[in-house]
């Protein structure tokens, strides 16, 4: 527990908010900033400031359940008789386990308020007695010492529970469904996690980790303009050369042990790996009659292996239930077909850029987001001929207006040519001679002799797979799953976090709704069960 004597010192989330709202109002004196961006930006500084409390409150609640329930486990197994020895026995973070620390209802509370404010204002917590929450509270600690006792046949076991393979199934082991697992897991879950493809999601493996990994050589190769100005020597006679091959080797070289590295410590959590293609059905559709929903778990083979590998997959099928589903399919780059359906044929997808087995002489990134300027960045500074194409006027122009402007300038200085208004691109015709591409855009304009065309213009969920309608799971525009504050669909004991409910598709998002995940599970908070 925290150390109530000690020196005072201003919480780190304090000094960082009071700092960030000193260095805006500097700002805006030194820049006449109009009063509707000041505002703007103070929001996101509060939210800011909320998120950093919340975290910090989050690590007081591990803290006091870690104590409360090694206090409450000795208790256990001083007054049983018929225990004569006890394994190490897993932590009870429960709701419950929380509440049973203080002696009276409104210090219980007043407590919750503070700590689980989302949780203290449902009905569940309004409606329910000290006695109730004392007795769930026991009840959940009992639960969690004798599912890891050397011998737990005398355990407990909720008969509706046993129609169940796994308490949580995660389809999906990216950022978000991966922590999930893994966090479940360490509270006494019996989890498993379906994919399909590498382990780590679009974060390890298309996305954060190798475009920085790329956007460091880029960094370099820009430092290299000043080298001269520092007493070194070499560039301006090309003796400094960029091996596009070897950068490659390396990249994917760790990201080959991140994804070992994720692999071991699903292993070591106790979390169950399924490889294969999942997908929901409703439980009715086999007789079962309970109205909840079941898992399929296809495996994946080789493409192009005809109707005998099909059937033989359908018949290695595997049918799971489980307690509680987690949706985290992530996302995918949307590939636009163009006026003549040839823009899949002759470009790649922003993910494909990872692919790449050499230096492009002449690029074209199309898209306006993110992801489509860092891509046209990396490839100018590696020493490609690098052109952007946008729809409308400039990139990032949801962003706040003086990064855009600043960012289309840089842009435009480094050397990227910039096609704006465009609409977008309406087909792409290849040389076969040559092996170079003309793009056309919609309005009109030509690029030629290009080698590489990267579509960067959005991503859509992956969730064509899962079959969401079958078993009425809603859906907002674009095909992204809707949820509420604690990430539950309109079905009950289905959930998702991430990129697959288009909110903040960012990897922090997914990491950090798994923690308001687990108050919405009830069977692991017994108050609500």
């Amino acid at each position: 527990m925290r150390k109530i004597l000690a020196p005072f010192s201003p919480p780190a989330s304090l000094i960082t908010a009071s700092i960030s709202v000193i260095s805006i109002m500097l700002f805006a004196l030194t820049n006449i900033i109009p009063p509707s961006k000041i505002m703007m930006t103070s929001r996101r500084t509060a939210f800011f400031h909320r998120q950093t409390s919340s975290m910090r409150n989050s690590n007081f609640f591990v803290e006091a359940l870690s104590e409360s329930t090694n206090r409450r486990i000795k208790e256990i197994n001083r007054h049983s008789s018929d225990t004569t020895s006890t394994a190490a026995t897993r932590k009870d973070f429960s709701t419950a386990a929380f509440a049973s620390l203080f002696p009276n209802h409104s210090q219980a509370a007043r407590e919750m308020k503070r700590i689980r404010p989302k949780f203290a204002t449902s009905g569940a917590w309004q409606n329910a007695t000290t006695a109730a929450i004392l007795t769930d509270a026991k009840n959940a600690t009992l639960r969690r010492a004798s599912s890891t006792a050397d011998d737990n046949g005398d355990a407990p076991v909720d008969e509706k529970d046993e129609q169940y393979d796994f308490d949580l199934l995660v389809i999906g082991a990216g950022s978000g469904g991966i922590a999930s697992a893994r966090r479940a897991a360490s509270y006494g879950a019996k989890v498993a996690v379906v994919e399909m493809g590498l382990l780590g999601g679009t974060c390890v493996n298309v996305g954060c980790v190798p475009k920085k990994v790329m956007w460091n050589a880029a960094s370099i190769s820009e430092t290299l303009h000043d080298m001269h100005h520092y007493g070194f020597s070499g560039y301006e006679s090309g003796a400094v050369r960029f091996d596009w091959g070897f950068i490659q080797r390396s990249r994917d070289a760790y990201i080959q042990r991140l994804n070992d590295i994720y692999d071991r410590n699903m292993m070591n959590s106790g979390v169950t790996r399924l490889t294969g293609k999942a997908s929901l059905a409703r439980s009715d559709d086999d007789g079962a009659g309970d109205g909840g929903v079941k898992v399929i778990v296809t495996p994946i083979g080789n493409r192009g292996e005809g109707q005998k590998t099909e059937q033989r997959q359908q018949h290695q099928q595997q049918t799971i239930k489980a307690k509680h589903i987690l949706l985290a399919t992530g996302g995918y780059p949307e590939m636009p077909r163009g006026s003549d359906g040839s823009i899949p044929r002759h470009a790649i997808s922003s993910d494909g850029f990872f692919d790449l087995e050499s230096l492009p002489r002449r690029a074209v990134v199309v898209g306006a987001g993110y992801i489509a300027v860092e891509l046209a960045g990396v490839l100018q500074a590696l020493g490609t001929e690098t052109s952007l194409v946008v729809r409308k006027e400039r990139a990032l122009r949801n962003f706040d207006d003086m990064i855009a402007e600043t960012l289309d300038t840089e842009m435009e200085r480094q050397g990227i040519t910039i096609f704006r208004n465009t609409n977008g691109v309406g087909k792409i015709s290849l040389d076969e001679q040559t092996g170079l591409k003309t793009v056309v855009l919609n309005n009109g304009e030509m690029i030629e002799d290009v080698d590489v065309v990267i579509m960067a213009a959005g991503r859509r969920p992956a969730v064509e797979s899962l079959n969401l309608k079958n078993v009425g799971v809603e859906q907002k525009d674009g095909g992204y799953i809707s949820v509420n504050e604690y990430s539950e669909t309109n079905v009950g004991g289905v959930y998702a976090v991430g990129d697959v409910c288009g909110n903040v598709e960012l990897t922090p998002m997914g990491e950090f709704l798994q923690f308001d995940h687990y108050s919405s599970m009830k069977s692991f908070h017994p108050i609500l069960m």
